[in-house]
């Protein structure tokens, strides 16, 4: 490498790391904006109803938030949403910032499966909560309550948002292997399942950087929904692997 790409590479490391401190302290700024409104989704009697709201402002927040970061965000595919359904959505998973993607931008109500550990944040934890099941994974009492939790969300009618790959991906293949959870999820309920292809938060946060963000622009493409009829979990989880690998590749070529 000679003088001036290391000079490049150092000024653009230096922007990153002043950035990602522009992104928390305006995360952190615009989440206590929006926090006193969110809580009023515990007042609904009606959970879908309070799901449906509080999911209504978490979009509000991104679609303030993302511009600030300089990370536009493009979402196709939403009208594979039929109305009176709800899904199986899975996601792949790059970065952090897919997290506060995933949820928002799906319409209608919904839930996300989520590390039990964030909800002891304060504050952050009251909002964690609200919109997600909890697990801890070195549990198994609770990866069971979970699931279980998970089904009663899809019979209320509300999505049910999951990352397959369970980490985020640090591997170089495109995608990491994904586990039963949400597939098994599916069949169980009957529930068709609707990919997600996520593209541009590895950019924007490079998962082997700490402390490290930049603006770029950022991709959701929902994909046609998978009926799991006749399959089996494993069969189910081949195919949307198959789906979400093929389309996942093209998108970042």
């Amino acid at each position: 490498m000679n003088n001036q790409s290391q000079k490049n590479n150092f000024l653009l490391d230096a922007f990153a790391r002043i950035w990602a401190m522009w992104g928390i302290v305006t995360f952190i700024v615009t989440f206590l904006i929006i926090f006193l409104p969110s809580m009023l989704a515990y007042l609904f009697a009606d959970e879908k109803k309070g799901q449906a709201y509080f999911i209504a402002v978490s979009r509000v927040w991104m679609n303030v938030w993302l511009p600030l970061i300089g990370c536009r965000l493009k979402v196709t595919g939403t009208q594979f949403f039929k109305q009176g359904e709800n899904y199986v959505v899975v996601y792949n998973h790059n970065a952090l910032l897919d997290v506060p993607l995933s949820a928002p931008f799906v319409p209608g109500a919904n839930k996300t499966i989520a590390k039990a550990s964030f909800a002891k944040v304060p504050l952050f934890g009251l909002f964690y909560k609200r919109g997600s099941i909890l697990v801890d994974r070195k549990n198994e009492r609770s990866r069971v309550q979970s699931f279980e939790q998970m089904k009663r969300t899809l019979l209320n009618g509300m999505h049910m948002c999951i990352y397959p790959e369970g980490t985020r991906n640090r591997t170089r293949e495109p995608m990491k292997p994904f586990y039963d959870g949400a597939f098994k999820l599916a069949v169980d309920t009957k529930k068709a399942i609707i990919p997600c292809i996520i593209t541009g938060t590895k950019k924007a946060m490079p998962v082997h950087k700490a402390f490290y963000l930049l603006p770029a622009r950022l991709n959701m493409q929902f994909l046609p929904p998978v009926a799991p009829e006749g399959m089996t979990s494993k069969s189910l989880k081949e195919k949307v692997f198959g789906i979400m690998l093929e389309k996942y590749s093209a998108a970042v070529q």
